[in-house]
């Protein structure tokens, strides 16, 4: 008998191809999981040592260690006897009130002064070449350290003599200039001309459109410049430092310096004192977060 012959038939080779969607969201699932460890770091390296300030600045002296255990254990019982010797020991309320009045001023100059210069720039700087010099030299400020003005305004505020508030008022109003500037002319052009024409057409005048339409709708810019001042004049150290020395006005974050000078080894009242300093401010930015987040959304990205 003869044998039959065998033919050997490979079996189909299955090749899976994804789609243009399918290795979009493959993609996009790993740039979300890297974004999400990058997030969590993020979280730990700012609530880590904000759980360190908190827990120390709540316990007493004879709690502190030097073994890890520890330090990271929370305090006995939570007491506010250091935050009261803290706000003794700085003068905290008289600090405070100088602080006030002096992120409160700057404020109000910035929102005044700032945003009618940058309205001014914003609706006349792809009209006139005149306008964007100025944009460009205002804005140049940014570019320009400190430390090469510092020497200069200390003697010239002590001729004028503004070596006090009401000068470091005036600096911060000068100094935040760039940036505000910057924003609203940015935000200017968002704002449509339709408005002002229908103003201008019912009789009002520049200065009358300005205040009762243009300025109401700068809302959003406002709370961002208001947020951005209040922060960086809160914070400041060098400029009340070089320009207000040798006085008794002294702002919180200049009472933190000289606390932190002589008490620096107490622990416990200096990170008392911190937490006193930042809390202020901390409110101030939870109550605008939405205007500011919306503010340089609208003013930088598209400006």
């Amino acid at each position: 008998m003869s044998e039959k012959k065998r033919y050997f038939v490979p079996e189909p080779i299955k090749v899976n191809i994804k789609s243009a969607d399918e290795i979009k969201d493959d993609k996009d699932g790993k740039s979300s999981i890297v974004l999400t460890v990058l997030l969590i770091l993020g979280c730990v390296t700012i609530l880590f040592p904000l759980y360190m300030t908190i827990i120390i600045a709540f316990k007493s002296p004879s709690e502190m260690t030097n073994d890890i255990s520890g330090a990271l254990a929370l305090p006995k019982s939570f007491g506010f006897g250091n935050f009261a010797e803290a706000m003794r020991v700085t003068d905290f309320w008289h600090s405070l009130g100088n602080s006030v009045v002096i992120t409160g001023a700057t404020i109000i100059l910035s929102l005044v002064i700032h945003s009618m210069t940058g309205y001014a720039i914003g609706r006349n700087m792809n009209r006139k070449k005149g306008f964007k010099l100025i944009y460009f030299y205002i804005v140049s400020g940014m570019f320009v350290p400190f430390a090469i003005l510092m020497m200069p305004l200390v003697k010239q505020t002590a001729n004028l003599g503004i070596d006090n508030m009401l000068g470091v008022i005036i600096l911060y109003t000068v100094f935040y200039m760039p940036m505000n500037v910057m924003l609203y002319s940015g935000y200017m052009k968002n704002v449509p001309f339709a408005m002002e024409e229908a103003a201008d057409m019912d009789g009002a005048s520049a200065w009358r459109t300005y205040w009762t339409i243009i300025f109401p709708m700068m809302k959003p810019m406002h709370a961002t410049v208001a947020v951005l001042t209040a922060l960086g004049t809160w914070n400041d150290v060098m400029t009340p430092l070089v320009i207000m020395s040798g006085t008794e006005n002294t702002t919180l974050p200049l009472a933190q310096l000289n606390f932190q000078t002589q008490f620096g080894t107490n622990y416990n009242l200096a990170f008392a004192s911190y937490l006193l300093a930042l809390l202020p401010i901390v409110i101030f930015y939870i109550v605008c977060q939405k205007q500011i987040i919306g503010g340089v959304a609208n003013g930088a990205v598209k400006g």
